[in-house]
């Protein structure tokens, strides 16, 4: 009886909170200066708001540095009003990792300080953030409420550079999409890889390119890192997400490519049972059925050229 009303008490907390509109952020201190606010590894819904992302910040002699924005104004603005109440300090830049909705759509809240990001995810968030934007109020309606389009506004370059007694290094990268930022704070040793790595949750594949990906890993790996942050998913102190990611693409990869030279339609594909090496990563099953749905086209044509050369 105690248990049941344990689970009434906070079913009613969380349905307040989603009325209230308010995310429940908790600043994780993962390292000297350095917070992480962790989000679920669910899909997203109206219960979460979007909050399915880890943001991060970093505080400097100079100020605060941000490190993607989060899903919509209203994460932008909360996040924002938490980092100045908490350290006092001006956010003084921004970076994005990469164009996904869930990493800038937040950005609204941070228009008057400069936006870094690669080029190539400049553009991505210009053509593609409104489509964004579109889907996002269908999945987690008002939490969307007032959102607009503000796409990162500053190249980021690559190299070190210090701020505030910080160096960080911005680094270049591709597979998880096209353009995949990495930064990595040499003065505390920690690594915000950005989806280029998700822990303990399937990696999500609307723009990927394995390949390109699985190269990315392989030299993650190779950076002196103390600390890991990775896009989704708890961080740590070593490189097992790193690994993990690696071998679940490997895993889709394999899948894909011979369900397709058997000549299986994306319906038998999607239903493919998860081995028990990945049974207990978040949305294993959805994932796969996305996966299925963004990367077998394209095999599957690949599989029909032999034969249109040979007519």
């Amino acid at each position: 009886m105690k248990h049941l009303w344990g689970l009434a008490c906070l079913a009613f907390s969380v349905t307040v909170q989603a009325a209230n509109f308010e995310y429940p952020f908790t600043p994780e201190q993962v390292a000297p200066d350095t917070y992480v606010l962790e989000g679920k590894t669910e899909d997203f819904s109206k219960e979460n708001g979007g909050f399915i992302v880890n943001a991060a910040y970093i505080i400097t002699n100079e100020g605060v540095i941000v490190i993607d924005t989060g899903s919509s104004r209203r994460f932008g603005e909360q996040q924002r009003a938490l980092i100045e109440k908490q350290t006092g300090k001006k956010v003084i830049r921004v970076y994005i990792t990469h164009h996904h909705p869930d990493h800038f759509l937040g950005n609204q809240a941070f228009r008057d300080v400069p936006i870094y990001a690669l080029p190539e995810t400049i553009q991505a968030a210009k053509q593609e953030g409104e489509m964004f934007s579109n889907n996002m109020y269908r999945m987690i309606g008002d939490w969307m409420r007032d959102t607009h389009l503000v796409p990162p506004t500053q190249t980021a370059k690559l190299g070190t550079e210090t701020i505030g007694g910080h160096d960080l290094e911005v680094l270049a990268f591709q597979g998880h999409t096209h353009s995949d930022l990495v930064l990595f704070d040499k003065t505390t040793g920690v690594l915000f890889s950005g989806d280029l790595v998700f822990h303990n949750r399937a990696a999500t594949t609307p723009h990927a390119n394995i390949q390109q990906w699985q190269h990315s890993l392989e030299t993650l790996l190779k950076i002196p890192f103390k600390v890991l942050v990775p896009g989704h998913g708890k961080v740590t102190k070593d490189p097992a997400p790193i690994a993990q990611t690696r071998a679940y693409l490997v895993w889709l990869q394999t899948t894909l490519q011979e369900a397709a030279a058997s000549g299986l339609d994306m319906t038998e594909v999607m239903a493919t049972p998860i081995p028990a090496e990945f049974k207990d990563l978040a949305l294993a099953q959805s994932e796969l059925r996305r996966s299925v749905a963004h990367l077998y086209p394209a095999l599957e044509a690949e599989q029909l050229k032999p034969a249109k050369q040979a007519e």
